[in-house]
């Protein structure tokens, strides 16, 4: 029993000790803005407070294994001394030390530390990861088209650091004194804004795969061009949206080469005459030419749709074939200097007959070149400078030039067209414009030829 006694009292003795010292000093595990001020006095406590605070470093730990410091002295960081540190101890019963022992004894204020904003704010742009030359931006996967069509290239996460983040973190390291700030674990950098398991990626690459796939054949008579995924992968782009989208000047820039291929207006023609002569024929708006916007829209929608089709090009305007010889059998032909008109219908003569054509002695003289009929008219009335002048058969077939009757003159070929020819178009006899009238379609070619 008097053992017991005594072991009370030796208990009894420790407690009181111990309240006693906890009166003027803080906790065992006490600590201020993570500063450790276990036993320490309130006066104690403020000195290291101020003497941490003075050599105080924040590590920022990067990318890279890249490492960097923030000083005290970099921030203008101070300590404020108030009481602040007497009201913290003063939470501390020190009757209550036992039981303050399994209870948290961290205190925090935002009133003892301060630092300089500005300070931080100038310090902050001068570190090493917001050096333009060591940082790598964030980029949404792309894609690459191989033989096996296309793949997605991972993204890249780099190290760009969000100021705004990085500044926020900082601020709190600051605050709590924390020794190190890892920039990963408190989300600092910029991520890229899609990965490769974003639907949106895999959407697009789906996309970009069944556009490739598209196959056309374009057919030009015998010979024919493929288009297929090797040539219209380079049309295809995807934006910071993960949409899909066609450069529309490769698109038009293929057309065009179909068209420099194919198109045959203009083009230098074989051609023999009535005499049996074989000639050359230049000019003119006679031939195949490719509708290079309709052809563009009709291509896209078939590439949109992954299609394999054979096809023509839409056409402006077509010939009768895709033969060296796209004349074929029915036609006008003249010879101008012989100021000759014939007709030939299925490859026999309808009919002949001299004419009169351009004044040449007025640089009117009607031009060369193999054209095509754009219509026919009867009892038009041809209109120029000072004059409007009926007739029966009207046959443009370049522009404002054309073929009619003229019955206004006596005589026909020679040499009338030199000085005394008309402004531009083909003269010819009543009967002779009639027949050819009654015989021609639109279309039909026109060969002029010297």
């Amino acid at each position: 029993m008097k053992g017991i006694i005594i072991s009370l009292c030796i208990l009894l003795v420790i407690y009181l000790g111990f309240s006693i010292y906890f009166r003027n000093h803080f906790y065992f595990g006490s600590t201020i803005n993570g500063i450790n001020v276990s036993g320490k006095t309130v006066e104690d406590a403020n000195e290291k407070i101020s003497s941490e605070i003075e050599s105080y470093t924040l590590k920022l730990e990067e990318r890279n294994d890249a490492n960097e410091e923030i000083k005290a002295s970099d921030v203008g960081l101070k300590y404020n001394e108030t009481e602040d540190t007497q009201k913290m101890k003063d939470k501390q019963n020190p009757f209550a030390w036992i039981p303050g022992i399994f209870i948290t004894k961290n205190f925090d204020s935002k009133d003892i530390i301060s630092y300089d904003e500005d300070k931080l704010k100038k310090h902050l742009t001068t570190l090493s990861c917001f050096d333009s030359k060591n940082v790598t931006n964030p980029k949404s996967p792309v894609f690459n088209y191989g033989d096996e069509g296309y793949s997605i290239v991972d993204e890249v996460y780099g190290n760009k650091v969000n100021s705004a983040s990085l500044s926020d973190n900082v601020k709190n390291a600051l605050k709590n004194m924390d020794k190190s700030l890892n920039l990963d674990d408190k989300d600092c950098y910029e991520k890229p804004k899609y990965t490769k398991d974003s639907k949106e990626v895999l959407a697009a690459k789906d996309t970009l795969g069944k556009y490739a796939s598209t196959k056309v054949t374009y057919n030009f008579g015998d010979s024919s061009e493929v288009l297929d995924g090797k040539t219209i992968h380079n049309w295809l782009n995807v934006n910071d949206n993960m949409e899909v989208t066609f450069d529309k000047n490769q698109v038009n820039k293929y057309i065009e080469s179909l068209a420099d291929k194919h198109d045959t207006v203009g083009i230098s023609r074989d051609f023999t005459t009535t005499a049996g002569t074989k000639i050359k024929v230049s000019g003119g708006d006679y031939g195949w030419s490719i509708n290079k916007e309709e052809e563009m829209a009709d291509l896209v929608a078939v590439i949109k749709n992954g299609q394999t089709v054979t096809k023509e090009p839409k056409y402006a305007q077509t010939a009768l074939n895709h033969n060296a010889n796209d004349i074929g059998n029915t036609y006008v032909e003249i010879n101008l200097a012989q100021q000759h008109l014939w007709f030939y219908r299925n490859g026999s003569l309808i009919t002949d007959g001299d004419v009169v054509t351009g004044n040449v002695s007025n640089s009117m003289g009607t031009p060369s070149g193999t054209y095509r009929l754009e219509y026919k008219e009867k009892d038009a009335v041809l209109r120029g400078d000072n004059y409007a002048q009926p007739v029966s058969f009207w046959m443009p077939f370049n522009g404002g030039i054309g073929i009619h009757d003229a019955t206004w003159r006596g005589e026909f070929g020679g040499s009338i067209y030199l000085s005394g020819g008309s402004h531009g178009c083909v003269n010819a006899p009543y009967s002779l414009a009639s027949t050819i009238y009654d015989n021609i379609e639109a279309g039909t070619p026109v060969i002029c030829y010297d």
